[in-house]
Formats: structure tokens, C-alpha cells, sequence
């Protein structure tokens, strides 16, 4: 049996379909977390519960906010390797390995839809460090 070089049309409109839901969550997220970085989701005087008052307390808003803006970061990144992966969906590149050249497994695309290795080389990688 001759292995498929690429996934057919059908299949790449079905994995971008799933790539364009998880676009929309990630920068819907994104939002959230640039929201509350410049705290525009506002906790006025009114919330008297407290853990508000607790929060009030400098050194742990300074923690918050970096962690905000470390996940920020992550969510960023996320959000461009989706978009990658729609770009690699427009060539009919999309997964495709990297390394191996081999098609990535639908099962570890649903799971990862932008992976850009397959687990072989994954581990290889890995193997390396």
C-alpha cells in the first residue's frame, strides 16, 4: 500500500475548521488576560468578599501581573502557531513532519492541530537535549 504524501482537501478543510476554534478560544483567552493585566475587568469597592482584601496587598498584585503577562506571552505564541498551521492548510503543507517528511498522525493533529513534528521526531528532538 502506497503511503499518501499529503492529506487530501477534504481532510485539510476539516483540520482548519478545528484550527479556526481554537484561534478564536486562544485570542478570546488573550483578551481575558490582557484585560486583567491592565485590570480593566473592574473590582471596584463593591466586592467586599475576603480574598479581595487579601489581593490588595502589593507583592501578590506584582505576581499576578507577571504571571498574566508570562501567559500572555504563551498565548501569543500559541496564537501564531495556529496561524501558521492555517498558512502550511493554504500550501497543502500542513502535516506534514518537518524532519521526516512524513504525514503527522491525524490522531496527534486533533490533539495538537499545530504540530509541525511527528512524534518520532518529537522524541528525537528530545533525545538531543
Amino acid at each position: 500500500m502506497e503511503e499518501k504524501e499529503r492529506y487530501s482537501d477534504e481532510e485539510l478543510k476539516e483540520f482548519k475548521a478545528l484550527i479556526l476554534k481554537k484561534l478564536e478560544v486562544a485570542k478570546a483567552n488573550l483578551e481575558e488576560l490582557k484585560a486583567e493585566a491592565f485590570n480593566t475587568n473592574s473590582n471596584g469597592t463593591d466586592d467586599t468578599s475576603p480574598t479581595f482584601k487579601a489581593m490588595e496587598d502589593e507583592s501578590l498584585n506584582v505576581q499576578i501581573r507577571e504571571e498574566n503577562a508570562r501567559q500572555a506571552v504563551r498565548q501569543q505564541k500559541y496564537i501564531k502557531d495556529l496561524e501558521n498551521a492555517l498558512q502550511r492548510i493554504d500550501n497543502k503543507t500542513y502535516g506534514i513532519c518537518r524532519v521526516t517528511g512524513k504525514l503527522i498522525p491525524k490522531e496527534r493533529l486533533r490533539l495538537v492541530p499545530h504540530a509541525t513534528l511527528s512524534i518520532e521526531a518529537k522524541m528525537q528532538q528530545n533525545n538531543k537535549r
